[in-house]
């Protein structure tokens, strides 16, 4: 069952077009890694597809029963989120308050689910520690739990590993996969094109030209053999 559909699509702001006329499906299950060079519109994309920006043209659908507020999101980091003076605990809770509404509290069942996805991300021995004493990979974890929160099918990821040493990211490639594996849907934006990409069932490469199918397609693919020599060894920059 396709979860998120854009039916030609395009993006940009003002009357500055950077994306047009898109058109891609992900399913239940799916793993989707967008890839392309800096500045095609790649986080703009996510972001329409979490209603926080409309289309120029075009339209997002989002499957039966599935709301904004039930998509987790793990923007790119920022130096605002590396400082925020909260405890663990209290970050990863946070996830809920899109669904509390006027509610001015977080009930049991919330907790509950808090509890087990700081237990899914191996962090529950820094429950109570302050978010600002963490090293980069910990906060990326305690993100994550957060994002998950809010998650009920689908979860999304922009950049996901930035600033991390290789180590922290090859962990964080790992629980990634491994929520994907218990029936998570992935959507990542990712610079770290042979990890990222190695991981995922599909491809959308934005650039001159537009790719969107398997993995094992995009391997085969004009767009896929330039795009990945290019980025042998280095960085999608």
């Amino acid at each position: 069952m396709a979860l998120i559909t854009a039916e030609n699509i395009s993006i940009g702001y003002g009357s500055r077009t950077i994306i047009k006329d898109l058109n891609f499906s992900v399913d239940t299950g799916d793993y989707l890694c967008i890839i392309g060079e800096n500045g095609v519109g790649k986080t703009t994309l996510m972001k329409t597809m979490l209603g926080l920006m409309k289309p120029l043209s075009g339209r997002i659908l989002l499957g039966e029963g599935l709301k904004n507020n039930m998509i987790g999101y793990l923007p790119q980091r920022t130096t605002v989120q590396k400082d925020f003076p909260a405890s663990v605990w209290e970050i990863v809770l946070s996830g809920f308050q899109g669904r509390c509404g006027a509610r001015p509290f977080y009930d049991r069942k919330e907790k509950l689910i808090a509890k087990d996805n700081i237990e899914r991300m191996e962090i529950s021995s820094l429950s109570k520690r302050s978010y600002m004493e963490l090293s980069g990979g910990q906060q990326q974890r305690v993100l994550l739990a957060r994002a998950l929160c809010a998650a009920q099918e689908i979860l999304l990821l922009d950049e996901p590993i930035t600033g991390l040493d290789p180590r922290a990211a090859s962990e964080m490639y790992g629980l990634i996969s491994k929520l994907n594996k218990e029936g998570m849907t992935i959507i990542m934006i990712s610079h770290d094109i042979s990890e990222s990409v190695k991981y995922a069932s599909h491809v959308l490469h934005i650039g001159k030209n537009i790719f969107f199918g398997s993995k094992e397609k995009y391997f085969e693919s004009d767009e896929g053999k330039v795009f990945l020599m290019k980025n042998k060894g280095g960085e999608d920059r």
